[in-house]
């Protein structure tokens, strides 16, 4: 029992090294944010403007901004250990500045981060680096459990 029990925490940890900064986010392989970098306090993604994700005049939904957002900046909030410590939002404030025609970058930095909490920012562009939406959020960071 210990050997499987052992076999399917390596393969856990092994599917961990595959997914988004070191872990799985099975609905963001869903929508197709890739992961572009973590340096520091500032994290990257991409997100490709796709048929699945768009609203009735086709531009991004807004629902997927805000779910690419939340994911970024959660990243950026665990960012000093990204494997050991988790994060929960606790609150979160967006504001859209224009549509999201094409693909988007995201990217997030993390303003204050405390023992159990991290205050970060984020903001959404196009490809010509023009602002279509920023957002605010607080995070609780909780030990990650394997």
């Amino acid at each position: 029992m210990n050997s499987v029990k052992n076999q399917e925490l390596s393969i856990e940890a092994g599917d961990l090294q595959l997914g988004h900064f070191g872990i799985d986010v099975p609905f963001m392989h869903h929508i197709g944010l890739q992961s572009i970098s973590l340096e520091g306090d500032c994290c990257r993604t991409h997100l490709k403007l796709k048929r699945e994700l768009v609203n009735s005049r086709g531009d991004i939904h807004g629902g997927a901004l805000m779910s690419a957002l939340d994911f970024t900046l959660s990243v950026v909030a665990r960012a000093h250990d990204p494997l050991k410590v988790g994060a929960a939002t606790i609150d979160m404030s967006t504001h859209f500045y224009a549509p999201a025609k094409s693909n988007i970058d995201i990217i997030a930095t993390c303003k204050r981060r405390g023992k159990s909490i991290a205050f970060c920012e984020g903001e959404v562009q196009d490809g010509d680096g023009v602002v279509l939406a920023v957002a605010r959020a607080v995070f609780k960071l909780v030990p990650r459990q394997r």
